[in-house]
């Protein structure tokens, strides 16, 4: 059965969904009172589509007999015959089933089959006459009966909503939404693997944790019943992976979900996946060679290439060494103000207006600048781009600047518009970490971590830390418009 007539129009469809419901349950019955189970515990599956589709070369026309197993994704009956499309895990297999082959009663039941249905399926390989790789059907068998019919195939799931709720489906109908994930799987492997190969030991740290902290965010909060107090689920993995640097573990990372109790965007949703990794003895440049080599090395083992094409017709160049730029600098070229750091807020906020800025005028001096940098600068940054140091308010854990001590070690690498890692050389100091906490703390922005104090006075090795937005990586990499289509079960308001 050729692709091609699967692209046919389809005929008006007479029954509506619960009419179509109500023939798939008749026909359970039947299966039920004739004594057959729809629903087996098991099938032999020897190979998937894509081993049986490889062991018959192209010069062969018939080949072993395999047993493969599947969702019933087309069906074309012809009288006495009929091609079925198979999907299982590596992608779809043809099936041809002859009446003469498995017998007519077999055939009988065989033509009862609906769209969506799990099969297995035993019999010998050949190719057709259009060079189609098929299974010739000795033995066939409904190991699960599907009971809802699946979305219209020619169209698919257009819906976004009903995609994100109801992922199942989406991952049966939409190849591309499969393969994505299938990519983000090996995305996650090889940076695993990339981290072990730098001898980084994978540790887990606590998602209840009672103070949140690595970060300015607002958590989700928590009852926990058995000691009676309020919990924080984490927004970060930071503190407790820097315990372990001062507990003589120097260098570990996690990959782990994190929450943060803010808004939803095409970048941004409560629950997401992140990368943290610490090395002792190691600096923000250190970082950097770290972050650029794994990026590397993860799109050249999963995509094969390290010239990633934008949907927008850009090549995004990985290869090379990577652009370096300090903050200041991109923010001084975006206001074309060279006195911009020395003017009074006030003035920042008429220029900001001048040029169309939207800017909450309660925002601290600092952040004024930021917003710029967001609003202004941060989608330009199509390249790796390196952005290095930050101002020193934007974060607490970090090193100040030895030759300017208004901004901190840090830089934020962006890629394709956004920030996918920012990383830092790690403060070490008790009484200045201390003091930098207590200024966040003031501001409301972040609750101060006692314990996380307690455990650097007892001496933390100069480390270099960084973070890694794995979603936002499976955007770039993948070419999804939307964190919402790289996480398979997204934050939605319940219905």
């Amino acid at each position: 059965m050729s692709e091609q007539n699967n692209t046919k129009p389809p005929k008006k469809e007479v029954l509506d969904g619960s009419d179509q419901v109500a023939v798939r349950l008749a026909k359970l019955d039947g299966l039920r009172d004739s004594g057959n189970d729809p629903f087996l515990s098991n099938w032999e599956q020897t190979h998937v589509s894509s081993e049986a589709s490889g062991m018959l070369k192209e010069e062969d026309e018939t080949g072993p007999e395999v047993s493969v197993a599947g969702r019933i994704m087309a069906f074309r009956l012809m009288g006495k015959a009929a091609f079925l499309k198979l999907l299982d895990r590596e992608g779809k297999i043809q099936i041809y089933v002859r009446r003469d082959e498995i017998g007519d009663d077999e055939y009988a039941a065989f033509k009862k089959l609906d769209l969506g249905d799990f099969i297995g399926v035993r019999g010998p390989l050949f190719r057709t006459k259009t060079g189609e790789v098929t299974v010739r059907a000795k033995e066939y068998r409904l190991v699960s009966k599907a009971l809802r019919p699946l979305p219209e195939k020619w169209h698919g799931l257009s819906d976004n909503d009903q995609i994100y709720r109801q992922r199942y489906l989406d991952l049966v109908v939409n190849d591309d939404s499969r393969e994505r994930f299938r990519t983000r799987s090996r995305i996650i492997r090889e940076i695993r693997e990339f981290m072990w190969s730098r001898d980084f030991i994978e540790v887990e740290t606590p998602m209840l944790q009672a103070v949140s902290g690595g970060a300015a965010a607002r958590p989700f909060r928590t009852h926990f019943n058995a000691l009676d107090c309020d919990f924080n689920l984490r927004i970060a993995l930071e503190l407790h992976l820097k315990r372990m640097l001062v507990g003589g573990f120097d260098r570990v990372f996690e990959v782990g979900r994190v929450f943060r109790n803010e808004g939803l965007s095409r970048r941004h949703n409560p629950e997401f996946t992140m990368l943290e990794a610490y090395q002792a003895y190691s600096d923000y440049r250190g970082m950097m060679e770290l972050t650029r080599s794994l990026i590397q090395q993860v799109a050249e083992r999963s995509l094969g290439t390290l010239q990633v094409e934008r949907p927008e017709g850009e090549v995004i160049d990985l290869s090379g060494e990577w652009r370096e730029a300090k903050y200041k600098d991109l923010i001084l070229d975006a206001v074309g103000r060279e006195d911009w750091f020395e003017l009074p807020k006030t003035e920042k906020l008429q220029k900001t207006k001048d040029m169309g800025i939207e800017v909450d005028p309660a925002l601290e001096d600092f952040e004024v600048t930021n917003d710029v940098f967001e609003k202004v600068i941060e989608h330009t940054l199509i390249q790796p781009t390196f952005v290095t140091h930050i101002p020193r308010e934007l974060c607490p854990l970090a090193k100040i600047t030895q030759a300017d001590p208004t901004t901190i070690d840090v830089f934020e690498l962006c890629i394709n518009g956004q920030e996918i890692a920012p990383a830092y050389s790690e403060q070490n100091d008790p009484a200045v970490q201390r003091e930098a906490f207590l200024r966040q703390v003031g501001e409301e922005t972040q609750e101060l971590d006692d314990d996380f104090l307690l455990a650097l006075e007892h001496g933390m090795p100069p480390a270099g830390g960084m973070g890694m937005g794995i979603d936002r990586l499976v955007i770039f990499l993948t070419k999804a418009a939307n964190i919402r289509d790289t996480i398979l079960f997204p934050t939605l308001r319940p219905l």
